[in-house]
């Protein structure tokens, strides 16, 4: 596997946490990276950096979101965003360097919801 910073992907993440004012969510502490030659399914997947990492190199949660390039880069626009509200939708509102599961916070009908909302603002 091959991965590379993803700009492109940081600068709509980082938009959308404004439209959507996710004010829990800390910009400067979710680093994006594109990566190629994967055999997963995915689009994309969010990473929170272990709780032992973090003590042991003294850092505040960090999380990564990893958008598979065969799978994310020939999406519309349009599953790109929510693609990216999904994935961020995983970081609890506490910033805690957990991850949300799927379900009650993390589901399609919440995913479309706040696309629409990004839509109309």
């Amino acid at each position: 596997m091959v991965y590379e910073p993803a700009e492109d992907v940081r600068k709509l993440a980082l938009n959308i946490i404004k439209k959507l004012e996710f004010n829990h969510i800390n910009p400067n502490r979710i680093f994006f990276v594109r990566s190629r030659n994967s055999r997963s399914s995915s689009v994309a997947r969010i990473w929170a950096l272990p709780s032992i990492w973090r003590y042991a190199l003294n850092l505040e949660p960090t999380y990564i979101i990893e958008v598979l390039a065969e799978k994310y880069d020939s999406l519309p626009e349009s599953e790109k965003i929510k693609v990216l509200i999904h994935e961020l939708l995983h970081i609890p509102s506490k910033f805690s360097g957990g991850l949300r599961p799927h379900g009650k916070c993390v589901n399609r009908k919440r995913v479309n919801e706040l696309y629409l909302r990004y839509l109309n603002s």
